[in-house]
């Protein structure tokens, strides 16, 4: 462990009456601060904002994301019957009889 590291939790902590402020490191098991440092008053523990990214199946980037748009190139080309479909008249019947 480096030096200064103690490799408890540290935790924060407020005055209600002074409104200082300071950090503990405590164990787990440890009953929490109650007192402050400078005037003996009663403290609060302080919760701060913690960034979390979740990785992997079930969460709603992997399983709720829009399918991505596939390149033009990479599609397939218009089957036989489509492209036959394309030359016959719109009636169906053909015209060279008439």
């Amino acid at each position: 462990m480096p030096p200064g590291e103690t490799g408890m939790p540290l935790y924060e902590y407020s005055c209600v009456s002074c409104g200082h402020r300071f950090q503990q490191h405590r164990k787990v098991t440890q009953r929490a601060a109650s007192r402050c440092p400078r005037c003996n008053g009663r403290v609060k523990k302080l919760f701060g904002a913690v960034g979390i990214i979740f990785k992997g199946p079930g969460f709603h980037t992997t399983d709720y994301r829009k399918p991505e748009a596939k390149p033009a190139h990479d599609k397939k080309p218009a089957d036989d019957k489509k492209a036959d479909l394309a030359g016959a008249p719109a009636s169906g019947k053909d015209n060279s009889e008439e």
